[in-house]
């Protein structure tokens, strides 16, 4: 997995986990902001590797193959591990491994394990599935319409469509599969950091059973919501806000 380093001179840690069919420059509007401050960890996850053929694996083995990553640099002690979407899952997995000091876990509008029966899952990772592999070919207009951000240009339109090309149909299914399906205990959980929940007030709805499972099964959860935002936005539209409030931590 490659890692991209910014701020190397600083102190603190910050790690940045971007969501599915983005890649590490996701971030990129954030990255001077908190880079002045911050020794900045952003992962390029597996499959959306533009310099590599990688193929997503599952959220359980990125969590531990990035907190593997880190070790090996000598990075123990973390102000915070933020993910978005997918990446909150990601997040939350780490929090589960318990492999890193880490003081504040932030999942941003962070998918959380369906609790549904088996075949349920597999038919919304199906009608997941099938939507992006339209969108690979060459329907980027479907995509579009199955998330919530209302605010693309024709510039997001051709990154998501070079995504999508890069992207193989195992990538795709994987990570629907794995980030409604991974692995975490089935009991309340309680971490040595605190866990954070952040989600956008356009989402609410579609997060719904995401707060409930936190609710249930990490009780000290931390929940904000952001008014005027939908999924995704924050490092989109609003990076300075997205600095101030990892700052504020």
């Amino acid at each position: 997995m490659n890692v991209m380093e910014f701020g190397n001179g600083n102190d603190e840690t910050v790690v940045l986990i971007h969501p599915s069919l983005v890649t590490w420059d996701y971030f990129e509007l954030v990255i001077p902001l908190l880079e002045r401050d911050y020794h900045l960890f952003v992962p390029v996850l597996p499959g959306t590797d533009l310099s590599n053929n990688s193929e997503f694996t599952s959220v359980e083995q990125i969590a531990s193959d990035l907190a593997d990553c880190l070790l090996a640099k000598g990075i123990t002690d973390i102000k915070a591990a933020y993910g978005c979407s997918m990446g909150g899952s990601i997040v939350l997995r780490m929090a589960a491994d318990g492999r890193l000091a880490v003081r504040h876990y932030v999942m941003d509008g962070g998918i959380t394990p369906y609790q549904l029966p088996w075949i349920a899952t597999r038919l919304i990772a199906l009608r997941d599935f099938c939507m992006l592999a339209a969108g690979k070919l060459g329907g980027e207009k479907l995509l579009v319409k199955a998330f919530s951000s209302t605010q693309y240009s024709e510039e997001d339109l051709r990154y998501v469509a070079r995504m999508l090309k890069h992207c193989s149909y195992r990538t795709l299914w994987r990570t629907f599969d794995s980030c409604n399906n991974y692995r975490m205990p089935r009991e309340p959980m309680r971490f040595a950091g605190t866990v954070h929940y952040w989600y956008a007030e356009k989402e609410r709805k579609a997060r719904d059973w995401d707060i409930k499972y936190m609710r249930k099964f990490v009780p000290d959860t931390v929940f904000k919501e952001f008014e005027g935002m939908d999924h995704g936005d924050m490092a989109l539209f609003y990076p300075e806000r997205m600095a101030k409030e990892i700052r504020q931590l």
